[in-house]
């Protein structure tokens, strides 16, 4: 698909809409739990690492040699510099991708095995709809060695971060979804 379609082409609404380095366009539904989730972690970094801190959100981030990630929440190295228009792997401390409805398998089991392939030290990944976070750490070329899951409403967890800082994700203002109301 040429850049000129793609500028002249009307993408469903309620789609996050991402072009792959490589041509792939990826179409997944943003959900309001999923934009909130998002913006209540992204409040957290500056709760816990400044207003200056370096994080992104939907931003790629270049994994050589695999497809590029635009993760949910990423934190990086203060020192960390942009080789092009992208940060290196090499330069992430965390991860963070919210579970949506479509996504649950790609973040439980493709993530999992990607981030713990390339080293990122923490991956977390926050469900809301299971309303838990799954905090993983020691990365091994498969995956993770250590799973901790943590419930949504029971407090403050501190992550540490390999620079020494810490990320600090309060549970208890997590986002849960709203029941659905009756259709009228």
């Amino acid at each position: 698909m040429s850049v000129d379609a793609i500028m002249h082409t009307e993408f469903p609404e309620g789609y996050t809409v991402l072009f792959g380095a490589d041509g792939k366009v990826i179409m997944t539904p943003q959900s309001f739990e999923h934009s909130s989730t998002i913006k209540s972690m992204q409040y957290d970094t500056v709760v816990s690492l400044g207003r200056h801190a370096k994080t992104a959100s939907d931003v790629y981030i270049d994994f050589p040699a695999d497809e590029n990630s635009a993760p949910d929440l990423t934190i990086l190295r203060e020192d960390a510099r942009r080789e092009g228009k992208r940060y290196s792997f090499e330069d992430v401390l965390l991860i963070s991708e919210v579970v949506s409805t479509s996504s649950a398998r790609k973040d439980y089991d493709d993530c999992t095995a990607k981030y713990g392939r390339y080293g990122i030290p923490v991956y977390l990944i926050v469900d809301p709809y299971a309303q838990e976070v799954v905090l993983h750490t020691q990365p091994t070329a498969t995956g993770y060695i250590a799973a901790h899951t943590h419930k949504y409403g029971t407090g403050k967890l501190p992550i540490p971060l390999a620079d020494g800082r810490t990320f600090t994700l309060d549970l208890d203002e997590l986002p849960r979804p709203e029941p659905e109301a009756d259709a009228r």
